[in-house]
This record gives C-alpha cells, structure tokens and sequence, in this order.
C-alpha cells in the first residue's frame, strides 16, 4: 500500500522521551507503531505488523499496527521516534529540518521483528548488534 507518512508528538510519547525513558518497553509500544486507519488496515489484512519503506526503497522499519478514526485512508501516521526517523523523507528543502509530515512510503505486512530502541541503534545506525 501507498501511503503518505505523518509524525509528530504524542502525550505519552513525550512523557517517555522527556523522562529518559528512550530505552524502555513503555516508549516501544508507544512510538514502533504505525496508526492506520480501519478501511487501510482491513486491506492489508489485518496484521499485527508493517513494515514501512521509504520511497527510494533504501530504508524499511518494522512497527506493531494501531487502527485510529484519527488517520485518513492512504496516510499512516508513526510518533516522533527513531522508529519515524528511518523512513521520514530526508530533504530539508535548505530550512535544516527534514519533511515530517507528507513524506511518500509503501507499507506492507510483515513478520519481521520489531526492535527495541537500542536495537535499532546499534544495528542501523552503528553498523551490527
């Protein structure tokens, strides 16, 4: 599926980020998440997890799903994380700060393994586990 992604802050997932809490479970299962709406989830059929991919296909993350009145069909939203960092467009457009809100991806089922935080540190961003 085609989707337009949007991030941005939640309640709780600034509790978490603010509190220094990056690392724990409570920020995992708030911010590795897409939230889709009903009719999109219904679509894929139904799965626990996506994998999204940004546009160019060179950067995926798994995320547990999240079905919310609160996103319109073709976009899917994922709270400001390392998680939406993956695959947030990375133009900047010259203004220093890259494109959160509109940013193309494909979303599609997946069994692959959400990981933590950390995991995702140190296996994307630090080269290996």
């Amino acid at each position: 599926m085609q989707a337009l992604l949007n991030t941005g802050s939640t309640i709780e997932e600034g509790r978490l980020a603010k509190g220094g809490d990056k690392y724990s479970a409570a920020y995992t299962k708030e911010c590795a998440v897409c939230w889709m709406c009903a009719h999109d989830y219904e679509a894929l059929g139904c799965p626990e997890k996506v994998k999204v991919t940004t546009r160019d296909g060179n950067h995926s993350i798994a995320v547990y799903t999240k079905v919310t009145e609160s996103v319109r069909c073709g976009h899917v939203f994922i709270p400001r994380s390392i998680w939406a960092n993956i695959v947030v467009e990375p133009t900047t457009f010259s203004t220093g700060s890259p494109l959160y809100k509109g940013s193309p991806v494909t979303v599609e089922p997946t069994d692959e393994e959400v990981l933590s935080a950390e995991e995702v540190v140190l296996k994307l961003y630090m080269g290996g586990e």
